[in-house]
Parts: structure tokens; sequence; C-alpha cells
């Protein structure tokens, strides 16, 4: 049944998110309903020589037999050009966004049970004129404005950010108490209500070498940081530090802990990353429903070749599936810690 599958949105189209989508579907391990285009998804199983039966669905109508393995129920929407696998076209970026408002909002309906999106490619998104900085921020807007927070889960570690999409040097001015407070909350909230997580630890990195070395490495910890921890723990939350990133990772440190908050992009994600790429999946916390990612891009190069790896796409559609099934502790709400 449509209503308790996942909906899917392949990403860029000349990229290997057609690929990956076809395959998972082919593999029959966790059944999906893509939001895509029909012919586009038609020809690149031509290319890839795979073999399935695209089927177009409505996802207001529920269907009353499972997705059986070969099948791929598709949501149509039509990209205005023909996608040639590796190039880019900014005429199909206002595809791309249409594909990703049509599932989030089957999502806000109930019409899917949960979202799993592939790669998109910024750039070619921003050069059609449409102002995009990631998924993250999209659905968040989709959802009514909910405050987002990205987090990725690798086996045995997850790692959730501050900022997401910044350039470095935007970072600092960007991170004070009430953000990083709102961030942790959200944070400790769907770890409880999503991943059944009853009193969640975490490791809150500083943003400086050494935390600052208490002030003499920047003033970030003591001004911000610091202070947003102490508010944390006096409303009960489990929040620790803040930690010098460099030893946030350690086997000891991450022991006694359920998830990692880095200050930004590229301080948490390549520890992540090479701990578990192509198993680690990309959740996006403070939604009203459950969204996850793959952990890469769109691979140009591979798009049409059939050497694209599909397991990410599998484990970010298990965890989807796995989300939207588990027990409910508590809604997670868009405002602050009750």
């Amino acid at each position: 049944m449509i209503g308790r599958a996942p909906a899917l949105t392949p990403g860029e189209p000349a990229g290997i998110g057609p690929d990956v989508t076809l395959a998972a579907a082919s593999s029959g391990r966790v059944p999906f309903v893509a939001f895509a285009d029909p012919d586009l998804l038609r020809r690149r199983a031509e290319v890839l020589g795979i073999e399935i039966r695209i089927r177009p669905v409505d996802p207001r109508i529920p269907v009353s037999k499972a997705i059986p393995p070969g099948e791929l129920p598709v949501v149509p929407i039509a990209a205005p050009r023909r996608v040639i696998p590796g190039r880019l076209d900014a005429a199909n970026s206002p595809y791309v966004i249409e594909c990703i408002r049509a599932a989030a909002d089957a999502c806000r309906e109930g019409a899917v049970a949960g979202l799993v999106t592939a790669p998109v490619h910024k750039g070619i998104i921003n050069d059609a004129g449409i102002a995009f900085t990631g998924h993250t921020e999209l659905l968040a807007q989709l959802d009514g404005g909910a405050r987002p927070v990205m987090m990725l889960c690798a086996p045995g570690l997850k790692v959730a950010l501050a900022t997401t999409h910044l350039p470095l040097r935007a970072v600092p001015d960007a991170i004070d108490a009430a953000m990083l407070i709102d961030v942790v909350r959200v944070v400790a909230r769907d770890l409880r209500a999503r991943f059944a997580i009853p009193t969640p630890r975490i490791v809150v990195c500083g943003l400086n070498p050494h935390a600052g070395e208490g002030g003499h490495l920047g003033s970030e910890e003591i001004e911000s940081i610091a202070p947003a921890v102490e508010a944390l723990r006096a409303e009960g939350i489990d929040a620790r530090g803040p930690v010098p990133a460099d030893t946030a990772f350690t086997r000891e440190r991450l022991a006694g802990a359920d998830v990692v908050v880095a200050m930004y992009h590229d301080q948490g994600l390549p520890v992540l990353k090479h701990a578990g790429f192509g198993q680690a999946v990309n959740v996006t916390l403070g939604l009203s429903f459950v969204r996850t990612s793959v952990d890469h891009g769109t691979a140009l190069d591979l798009a049409g070749t059939g050497r694209a790896e599909h397991s990410s796409l599998v484990s970010a559609l298990a965890l989807a599936r796995e989300l939207t099934r588990a027990p409910r502790h508590e809604t997670p709400a868009h405002g602050p810690e009750p």
C-alpha cells in the first residue's frame, strides 16, 4: 500500500539519482513510490539494462496490494527537457524542486510514510535562478518554517550540525547561544521521539581549536557555546561541552554519547563519512515528517554507466521505514522544549 511506503525523489536527473532509484526498486528490499518523470526512468532503465515495470499512480488514492519486486510506482512529474546522463541542464531544475515539493506535500497529508531523497546539484539549481541551499532548508520552509537540523547516522555514530550549508567565513557569525539551544532541543526531542532514546547524551563541540583555549584562540566558546550548554542542562537535557572537536570523536568520548553536535559541516561530517561512507544516512530532524537521504553526491561521471552504488539509498529507505514504524514517545514540535 502506497500510504505505508516512503516517497522517494531521484534528485538531479543527469546524475546517479535515477540509477540508484531504479537499482533500489529492482532489488525489492524496501518498496517505495517515486515522485519523478516516468519516461526519464524508463529511458535510464533501458540504458542500464534494468528490467522494471514503471506504474504511474496517484498518491491520494491508496492501493490495496503491496508493491511487488520489479515494480516501481511513480507519481508522474514531467521534466521539461530530455535528460542526458552526465550533462546538467538548468531547464530541468524547476522539475527537481517540484518533485521535492510534491513529495513533501504527500508526507504532510499522510499519503506516504516519510520522504527519502537522492542527491541534487545545488549549483545548477541556483544557475536556474532558484535560491536554494539544500534539501534541509527547503523542506523546513515547505513544512511551515520548522527549525531543521541535519544529522547523519552511520553504524555506531550520529553527528548533528549546528550550521549546515554555509561558507566557512560565515559560520562564527551564525553561532549564538539562542540558536544552539534551539538546535540541541530539536536533537534531544527527535532522538527521544523517533529513535526511542529516552535520555539522549549529547556532546557539543567547540568552534575553535582546543575549544578556544580559554579565550586565547577565540571567544565563541565562552560567549555562546558554554552558556548554551549550561542553559540546556538546566532544562534537564544531557548536553556536555564545549568539547574540543579533535577529541570529540575518540572512542572513550563516543562511548558515553548518543550524538555529537558539530558547529559546521566539515567539522563533523568527514569523521562520520570515514566511519561509514556508503552506509551513512542523512536525517532531517525537526520536521513534522520523517526525511532521510543518501550520504553521497550526484556523481555525474557515473550516471548511466551502471557503476553507481545504491547501498546508501537502500540504507536511507530502510531507516525511513524504521523511523515511521517506531513507537513515538512524543510528537516533535517546532517550539522550545517543554
